[in-house]
């Protein structure tokens, strides 16, 4: 967004920030009640709109459950799926049982990467999904995804995701910038997970602006890793992904943070001859995939590659490049602080 347009926005922040102080005081003051689930339940969220890095965390969490023998449930509310307003079971904890129309993008993902594992339920109403999935599923640890904001549900290990390419966008509320609520409400955190470190020169001072804002929570320090490249479409020509010479491949997402994956390919070593962002959850038609890899090959271009996110929207389109999803993981600089935190907040439920 530019100068000019967050400035004209500016009046519109200052409405929408009136209504989440006046959120916060309602539920400070006991008229909007916050509710226990009757399980654990670990938070995940942020104070910006886009891409933190909290999915990657999400399944972090999730997997250390279900290695502790948890029957663990992830309650999302599934954007950009056709009817927020209806409940989605994705997964069971056994079998896929809702594609990304019905699920969303990130639902469908996890749902996936922790097939056999745990549950995922998609709904609005965190709270109604919660109850049955203990009656159903006999679930006893719940995480709350993109739940930050979501004070209805009272939460035993509240975590803010804050992305170290672009902490605050502008410092400004939305829709003159990306903030959420004031950077001051990190203060209801109990730990801060700074993502993408090693996309950042400026660590050390977001790390003190973070404790100032947070009132010196704990902060854990995270970068993204690419676990594997995963193939999504051969087409005509199977051609690797990555080249000697650096320029044979084109990337593209639909992702909160496109620039973050872009760097991290080339990090990686990967020469992109061109890119293309979509907005952020995008539903593709196979035009828009025709109209790219034309510009991909025009410039040289001889493969794809785009997020794990973006893939579950694309099974059903035809590329006429290779296409390669890539799936990226978090890596934790203190896992144990996490694991401790984790522990701890179960014990304490």
């Amino acid at each position: 967004m530019n100068r000019a347009a967050s400035f004209a926005l500016l009046p519109f922040s200052g409405l929408y920030g009136a209504s989440v102080k006046a959120r916060l005081a309602l539920y400070k003051s006991g008229l909007l009640r916050t509710r226990r689930l009757g399980a654990p339940v670990i938070s995940v969220g942020n104070i910006t709109a886009g891409g933190t890095g909290k999915t990657p965390l999400v399944e972090w969490i999730a997997r250390y459950l279900a290695r502790e023998g948890y029957r663990t449930c992830i309650l999302t509310r599934g954007y950009g799926r056709a009817n927020e307003r209806e409940r989605a079971l994705v997964s069971d904890g056994k079998t896929i049982l809702a594609d990304a129309n019905q699920a969303g993008d990130e639902g469908l993902l996890l749902a996936e990467r922790l097939k056999g594992q745990v549950a995922v339920i998609a709904d609005v109403d965190r709270v109604a999904a919660a109850q049955w999935a203990m009656d159903s599923l006999k679930s006893d640890v719940f995480i709350l995804d993109d739940g930050f904001q979501n004070l209805r549900v009272a939460r035993d290990l509240n975590i803010a995701t804050i992305d170290a390419t672009n902490p605050w966008s502008n410092g400004r509320l939305l829709p003159a910038g990306l903030l959420r609520e004031l950077r001051s409400g990190l203060a209801r955190a109990d730990c801060i997970v700074v993502t993408r470190v090693d996309q950042s020169n400026s660590i050390d001072a977001l790390r003190k602006e973070i404790r100032r804002f947070s009132d010196g929570r704990p902060a854990i320090l995270s970068r993204m890793k690419t676990r594997e490249l995963r193939r999504i479409s051969a087409a005509k020509e199977d051609v690797e992904t990555r080249h000697e010479g650096g320029s044979a491949a084109a990337a593209f997402c639909g992702i909160g943070n496109p620039q973050s994956f872009f760097s991290h390919l080339r990090r990686e070593g990967r020469g992109l001859c061109y890119t293309r962002a979509f907005p952020d959850h995008h539903k593709y038609t196979q035009s828009e995939i025709d109209e790219l890899v034309g510009s991909a090959i025009a410039r040289g271009a001889r493969a794809l590659l785009t997020t794990a996110k973006d893939e579950v929207k694309l099974r059903s389109l035809r590329f006429d490049l290779p296409c390669s999803a890539v799936d990226i993981e978090i890596d934790l600089e203190d896992d144990e602080m996490m694991r401790q935190l984790i522990s701890r907040a179960i014990q304490r439920a």
